[in-house]
């Protein structure tokens, strides 16, 4: 195979490495081009494509996420990865891990890893890597990289999520959660939420939110009655769809530009956790972007009485 095709064969597995250390759609994929720039520049051919390129890929990957973290600990509000709606690394015999890996909540929990504690655990826990892979691409040693994969492991254990066993079952019950939220159902959603939900956003500054979050199922439930109803009424759609392995939506204007993304965390049988991404610059690559203050000033005029 040319060059071409062994690169466009192994994109999907450097997106999928470079989303997961980067948290950004958009870093990710740049982190692929300029891997690939450097690939057809290299005179010589790697003894393995795959060695070459994931390594390349992943200390791209460190240096841009070594500058992010700064920006981050600048961040207004809460940060949160940019929604991903498809991962293209298929496995089919480690999708549910897989899918797990890319979980707004795991994202989120490898932001407390340094970048070579994240880059180590990727490539070993979820890509499965060898030591001496992991540690050719990181560039150190490989008794470095096992007391790396240590810490991060330690870490990771310490705050890991947990999800619903069953699939099938959790997205049945997301079904019946955004079906309740269309209609107002304030029954079914007060069954569907846990007492202690969470609904919490990142607006980076350029989205209305709710404070520090919306907790409690009380609260959760009329803020999501008043407002989907509302917000419907007006030609705003909520798209059910999976974000970041989660069942999750999209939710779109009355122009069909999107204005949110929600992911669900889901466990025992209820949402535990509604994670909302409004920032705007975080919802560019999924299509036009709508104007999250015009919604809701348009949404709370037609929740007041004629």
């Amino acid at each position: 195979m040319s060059r071409v095709e062994v690169f466009e064969q192994l994109r999907p597995l450097l997106f999928s490495i470079a989303y997961r250390l980067l948290g950004s759609v958009s870093e990710a994929e740049d982190a692929v081009q300029e891997t690939w720039l450097r690939y057809a520049a290299t005179s010589a051919e790697p003894a393995s494509a795959k060695a070459f390129l994931s390594a390349t890929v992943s200390r791209i990957a460190i240096d841009v996420l070594r500058s992010a973290r700064v920006r981050r600990e600048k961040y207004t509000g809460r940060w949160f990865p940019e929604p991903l709606l498809d991962d293209p690394y298929q496995d089919p015999a480690r999708s549910a891990e897989l899918a797990d890996s890319v979980s707004m909540a795991a994202l989120i929990l490898l932001e407390r890893l340094s970048p070579l504690e994240r880059a180590v655990f990727v490539l070993r826990e979820v890509f499965g890597f060898t030591y001496s892979e992991v540690a050719s691409a990181v560039g150190r040693s490989e008794v470095a990289c096992r007391q790396l994969a240590v810490r991060a492991r330690r870490h990771v254990d310490a705050g890991r999520p947990r999800f619903e066993a069953d699939r099938r079952e959790r997205d049945e019950l997301a079904e019946r959660f955004f079906s309740a939220f269309r209609n107002g159902d304030v029954d079914e959603l007060q069954a569907l939420l846990a007492g202690d939900v969470q609904l919490i956003g990142d607006g980076g500054g350029k989205a209305p939110l709710w404070g520090n979050g919306v907790f409690g199922s009380p609260n959760v439930v009329r803020l999501l009655a008043t407002f989907g109803a509302s917000f419907l009424r007006i030609g705003g759609t909520v798209q059910p769809q999976h974000v970041n392995g989660q069942p999750g939506a999209i939710v779109r204007d009355w122009d069909g530009n999107v204005v949110n993304t929600l992911a669900l965390d889901i466990c025992d049988g209820q949402v535990q956790t509604i994670r909302a991404v409004l920032n705007p610059d975080k919802l560019q690559h999924l299509g036009p972007v709508g104007d999250a203050y015009d919604v809701l000033r348009k949404t709370n005029r037609s929740r007041r009485p004629a």
